[in-house]
């Protein structure tokens, strides 16, 4: 017998990761007394195949799949490389608790955030990824080159089946692509699941013809994991081409099972992330909305709410950045279309597109039912917005013969909510 794996077997400022190693970059803040070096292997046995006694093990017996802490910055990040085999192929949930389970509650730090991942090829291939990605914009809509629209029913929760549906009619009508249920509405007395989706779903019909452009409703699935799939079905009979799901809050592995029922229905998943902030609010504790959006991409959603570059309510973060990475290569692994949500209106539409692009998707909810002169002008009013920006048209200028645009800037101007 021998004695087991030591902490400091888990540093080696001198390793070069390997291709197959999943690497994780972490900000941490050792406790008092404890150096950066101390921590850092701590963090990397912790979360791989390390404990805190000293252990009497047969070396015959023991399998290499200790994480290494090789790098240390000056800005207290370190970086921690994991071999592949440590993990479950396709098991996300697995892969969470190895790099973003105990150690978050060490006492060997006094925070620890984990701020991004490099995923191996032998990782990511166990996952689906996407079915459609930022192709939705034409696959299955008729938003081309432009930002997709979408829109939220306001008050997001409270509102009867009629008034939804009434909402929904406006806003189609006004030039928004899609109808998105908020988070926090499933199936509830007031607005119940199946009549608002087979009466939105009819409704979005109809205005397809009318308009000749294709309308569809993001439908919030989110509840147990097997009634989240007769819900999908629901959606699909009925002729939907989208779920909605609170990815955070459901849990990935729901997530990897709605998304193998989807693909058998040609439906395409709307991830809101509800809770996030739960992990990422917080610069030096926790998991980054870079990372969360990164699981997402490999459990297989299509569009993933990120951020508005600080032009909306929500708290700021890297939202150019994350999605770049949605977008960026990775492997065989199909992109994802980022969208941009929470305080928005017509009046910032110019400095969002300048910020990240119009390959993204809109949503706006206040900023088109709080119009002056109802939903359906404020959805032209935002689309209106996204048209003189595509033109390179200054919104006022463009305001001067759009009517519903012009009201839009008296009200909100270029200003964002808090």
């Amino acid at each position: 017998m021998t004695t087991g794996i030591e902490y400091d077997d888990f540093l080696d400022l001198e390793y070069e990761p390997r291709d197959d190693d999943l690497v994780c970059e972490f900000t941490i803040d050792p406790a008092d007394g404890m150096t950066m070096e101390a921590a850092a292997s701590r963090v990397a046995s912790e979360s791989s195949n390390g404990t805190w006694a000293a252990l009497a093990v047969d070396e015959d017996e023991l399998t290499d799949l200790g994480a290494t802490a090789y790098m240390i910055g000056n800005d207290d990040r370190i970086s921690v490389a994991y071999p592949a085999a440590l993990f479950e192929a396709g098991s996300m949930a697995q892969i969470l608790s190895c790099i973003a389970g105990n150690i978050m509650g060490m006492k060997a730090v006094d925070s620890i955030r984990l701020e991004d991942c490099y995923w191996p090829e032998t990782v990511v291939d166990g996952f689906p990824g996407p079915q459609f990605g930022t192709s939705v914009a034409s696959e299955k809509l008729d938003a081309g080159d432009r930002p997709v629209l979408a829109t939220v029913p306001k008050p997001k929760v409270g509102l009867s089946t009629d008034a939804h549906v009434q909402i929904a009619e406006d806003a189609w009508r006004g030039g928004v692509d899609l109808l998105k249920d908020d988070e926090n509405l499933t199936d509830q007395p007031f607005n119940p699941f199946e009549e608002r989706v087979s009466r939105s779903l009819a409704k979005a019909e109809e205005l397809t013809e009318e308009t000749g452009e294709k309308k569809d409703y993001l439908v919030n699935v989110t509840a147990e994991t097997e009634e989240m799939i007769r819900r999908a079905e629901f959606v699909h009979e009925h002729g939907g081409g989208f779920v909605m799901v609170d990815v955070v809050t459901c849990g990935w592995s729901a997530v990897q099972t709605l998304r193998e029922h989807c693909e058998d229905m040609d439906l395409a998943i709307h991830a809101h992330r509800a809770m996030h902030a739960a992990f990422d609010r917080m610069d030096h504790h926790g998991v980054s909305m870079r990372v969360i959006a990164q699981v997402a991409r490999l459990c297989g959603v299509d569009h993933i709410h990120t951020g508005t570059a600080g032009l909306g309510k929500l708290a700021n973060e890297d939202t150019p950045g994350i999605n770049a990475w949605l977008k960026s290569d990775l492997y065989d692994c199909t992109d994802v279309l980022p969208v941009a949500s929470g305080g928005l209106h017509p009046g910032v539409t110019d400095a969002l597109i300048d910020a990240l692009g119009t390959d993204i998707a809109i949503q706006a909810g206040g900023g088109i039912h709080g119009h002056p002169d109802g939903t359906e002008a404020g959805a032209r009013a935002l689309r209106q917005s996204v048209e003189a920006t595509m033109q390179d048209v200054p919104l006022a200028e463009y305001a001067e013969d759009h009517a519903e645009l012009a009201t839009a800037l008296e009200k909100w101007g270029a200003e964002t909510p808090r």
